[in-house]
Formats: C-alpha cells, structure tokens, sequence
C-alpha cells in the first residue's frame, strides 16, 4: 500500500496532544459528509484551479488555501431535479447509500454557487439576470430554500453530469471537528466566472498547481497538495473534469516525523 508522510508545523501543545493519541489512538468524533469542487479552466499558463483562502474566523481550517466546499446540510437531502448520473449511480461511484450521495452531489453544487458563484445547472441562467443570481445565493446562504427547490423555482436542473469524482479523504481521528469529503472536479460552465463574494474567505483566485506548490506550502493540507499534484500533471482543463480512474479512501493519521510531527496517508 503506497504510503506518504505531509511534515506539518504544530505549536507545543498540539505535538503532545498527538503523543498522546499515538501512544493510546482512540476513535474520534463522527465524521459530517462534505463535498469540495476544484473548480479548473485553460490558462496562459496550463490548467488553472480556483483557490480561496479561509477567513481566520473559521472554527475548521482557519486561513487556510481551499477549493470551494462545505458540509451537507439538512436541505441537500430535498429533491433534487438533475440531470447526468442519477443517484443509484452516484452512490455506486462515492460508495454511499443512495440518499448520502445524493446528499452529497447537492451539496457540491450548492456550495459551489454559494461560495464562488458558479452554477451548475442547466439551463443556464442568462436570462434570469445577475440580480437573481445574488439573490439565490443569499436565500441559500440564509437557508431560507434548498437547492432543489431554487431550481425548480427557476425551471432549471441541477447538472451533476458536471462533476468528476476525484478523491476521497476522512478528518484525522485525532481532530475534534471531522468532515468525510468527496473531492470533485468541473469546468466553470461558459459565460460564467468564479468570484470571491463569499464570507468565508478573504482572498481567491486562479491559480497554476504546480506554481502553488513551489510556493509556500504552509497554507495547505495534505489532500488540498495531493489534488493540487493530480492537477499540475494535467495537459488541459478537460482532463482534469474527466474520470481520474480509482478513487481510494484516505484517512491520515499523526506521526512522527524527525523533530517534529506529518500525518500519513496511505493509499489503497
């Protein structure tokens, strides 16, 4: 089984917090289901990916370089008008039952929007105006409705054919606030464009993977630069929005690594 340790930076006090589950690991909290899109495109440059950089505020990876994403919601278990792969297909595909993937399919479409404000969906919705588009995004982001009934409210479809699961990685048991997320990529539909009106970061943009990662690597976790390499190996944005092939499940664990502390990850 390939097996890879991601050094990480931890204060004083986390370095003994992890001493002491490695000396006695003990299960951790639930993990919540969650789903992040890379979202990609061609550039000058290559494949670029829309990043953004989580406000310090956030009680779940603070400051830290993302792809847009979230936890599922109560409202993403409503129906779902869609097209593309239906749920059976999808929890074939995730590995869920039925009711969890297409929780999560919803929720990466929804989170999508409401973070970078690119949706997926058919048809597309020009004719509403951008009006309506800020609007939905705000009834969302207060949940006011879910997902499946906005777009039944506009007569349109969710378009979950957009998405490609990409990877699957599990919270440490060792955190206290655990997310099981699907990573999916899709290509920013035509005529629209990602953006950063979103409250839970403070900076985003395009960026190249590859660039990123000779960059400061600090600001990343190891399933952000595991997807960010799948990236940089990548031609075109196409590909990158296509089957990648096996998908495993991976869930890291603390270790020592020299003076300090990595978390493995092993891949099956």
């Amino acid at each position: 089984m390939p097996r890879r340790d991601f050094p990480i930076p931890v204060t004083e006090q986390v370095g003994e917090r992890f001493a002491q589950w490695c000396a006695a690991p003990a299960p951790g909290p639930a993990a919540r289901l969650a789903a992040t899109v890379m979202l990609v495109r061609d550039g000058d440059r290559g494949v670029e990916v829309f990043m953004q950089r989580r406000v310090a505020s956030m009680a779940f990876a603070p400051r830290r370089h993302v792809f847009p994403g979230g936890g599922v919601d109560a409202g993403d278990r409503d129906p779902l008008p869609a097209t593309g792969p239906s749920a059976a297909e999808w929890a074939e595909r995730l590995g869920l039952p039925v009711a969890d993937a297409g929780a999560v399919v919803a929720a990466a479409i929804r989170e999508v929007f409401e973070e970078a404000g690119v949706l997926l969906a058919q048809p597309t919705a020009d004719h509403l105006g951008p009006e309506w588009r800020q609007t939905a995004r705000r009834r969302l982001l207060a949940r006011e409705v879910s997902l499946g009934s906005l777009l039944t409210e506009a007569g349109m479809v969710a378009d979950a054919g957009a998405l490609t699961f990409a990877a699957h990685w599990i919270t440490p048991e060792i955190e206290p606030r655990r997310y099981d997320t699907f990573f999916f990529a899709a290509l920013v539909p035509p005529g629209q464009a990602a953006d950063a009106e979103t409250s839970e970061a403070d900076h985003a943009e395009w960026v190249v993977p590859a660039e990123v990662l000779a960059g400061e690597p600090a600001g990343l976790m190891p399933p952000t630069i595991a997807c960010l390499e799948e990236l940089a190996q990548l031609a075109t944005a196409a590909e990158a929005a296509s089957y990648w092939g096996h998908v495993p499940i991976i869930q890291p664990v603390p270790v020592r690594h020299g003076s300090g502390w990595a978390m493995r990850a092993e891949w099956s």
